[in-house]
């Protein structure tokens, strides 16, 4: 998956519409230790940390309905890929810092123009993400001292700035829950054409969040076999419950 989201953010950078400088650099995804030396000019995008982001984590499990009977999968884990993003030119130099300031510069401001990265830009398995992927780009982290990063590489500490993109990871945990349930079933006959037979039901409308009762909640018709009469259906209260009352016709067929 994470190669996916480097060829994502590859898309990004060499999109149509990019800036020119972009379009004509390339994109590496190497480490850039004290053995990196690009021949070309390159923005170099080093994924560095993987980290659950427990701000964004669904604790609900996802229930679907399949032939008559209910799954329950895990929802997926939110993981947030933290880049360091570096410009390199093989000019000398104050060309060189020139050069790699302003494709430092305009990477920053591109990659910003993209609070979630859109659909069309999806590579392998980022395709059918859960979840639009949320992006932060040059944002401060105080967990991360930039002297220590460069240290460990082994090079001298180089303007940067960090970009972290959010996927879904799905993790492919689904249990049978069991068969669709149903308490109750009403089966209507023929009718002769021209007659009509009206009735009351009975029960009561919740938010299927919250479950706080609904007041003045429309009700669909059922089908082409059974016409709704009232324009508005309502639910009124009748003692200390709510309930929903609808008149109902029947039209010729089953």
């Amino acid at each position: 998956m994470f190669q996916d989201l480097d060829r994502t953010l590859q898309a990004i950078l060499e999109d149509a519409t990019a800036p020119q400088a972009l379009r004509e650099a390339d994109v590496s995804f190497e480490t850039p230790d004290k053995e990196y030396a690009p021949d070309r000019t390159t923005l170099n995008l080093f994924l560095h940390e993987v980290s659950e982001n427990r701000d964004l984590r669904d604790p609900e499990p996802i229930y679907t309905l399949e032939h008559g009977t209910y799954k329950k999968r895990a929802p997926p884990l939110r993981i947030d890929c933290g880049y360091l993003i570096t410009a390199w030119s093989s000019k000398s130099g104050a060309q060189k810092a020139a050069d790699e300031h302003q494709l430092l510069g305009q990477a920053l401001a591109w990659l910003s123009r993209f609070g979630t990265i859109p659909e069309p830009y999806f590579q392998g398995s980022l395709v059918g993400q859960a979840y639009p992927p949320p992006t932060l780009v040059a944002q401060v982290d105080g967990r991360h001292a930039a002297s220590e990063f460069w240290s460990a590489l082994g090079i001298a500490p180089r303007v940067a700035f960090r970009a972290v993109v959010t996927i879904a990871l799905d993790l492919e945990l689904e249990t049978i829950v069991g068969p669709e349930v149903v308490s109750r079933e009403l089966r209507l006959g023929e009718r002769q054409a021209g007659l009509a037979s009206a009735f009351s039901i009975g029960g009561t409308v919740r938010d299927a969040n919250s479950g706080a009762l609904i007041v003045d909640a429309a009700v669909p018709g059922v089908g082409n076999v059974i016409e709704q009469l009232a324009d508005e259906l309502t639910v009124r209260p009748e003692g200390e419950t709510e309930f929903l009352h609808v008149r109902l016709a029947y039209s010729n067929g089953r």
